[in-house]
């Protein structure tokens, strides 16, 4: 991380960088998960410096991909395996209930590998 880089923004990026495989955590799961800021400082970090860290792990509560990028965060869920569900309208979205992280290091927060 270059020093020139703030220090919340760098803790945002550390946590981002620290998500697993496969699996998401909202804006304000990073927040609650460093214990500072809220989900809008860290969608600031994000949209500023997250283009080097596996931005698409850090997500709207919703589920529904980052607007603008959706088709490439999709293809990162397919490769990843994330789980994903259909909408009534047949669109992909996450399945937060099994793709979201708890931030446990060890655990993988009782994840099972369905995914469409």
């Amino acid at each position: 991380m270059s020093e020139e880089l703030p220090a919340y923004a760098e803790r945002v990026l550390e946590a981002v960088e620290s998500i697993p495989s496969g699996r998401v955590m909202t804006y304000g799961d990073v927040a609650e998960w460093l214990g500072e800021g809220g989900p809008r400082q860290v969608g600031r970090v994000m949209a500023l410096y997250g283009g080097a860290v596996p931005w698409w792990r850090v997500v709207r509560a919703d589920g529904m991909p980052l607007p603008g990028h959706e088709r490439r965060a999709l293809e990162h869920y397919r490769t990843e395996a994330t789980p994903l569900r259909l909408t009534a309208q047949g669109e992909p979205r996450l399945d937060m209930r099994r793709a979201r992280w708890d931030g446990d290091p060890g655990g993988d927060g009782g994840r099972d590998e369905a995914h469409i």
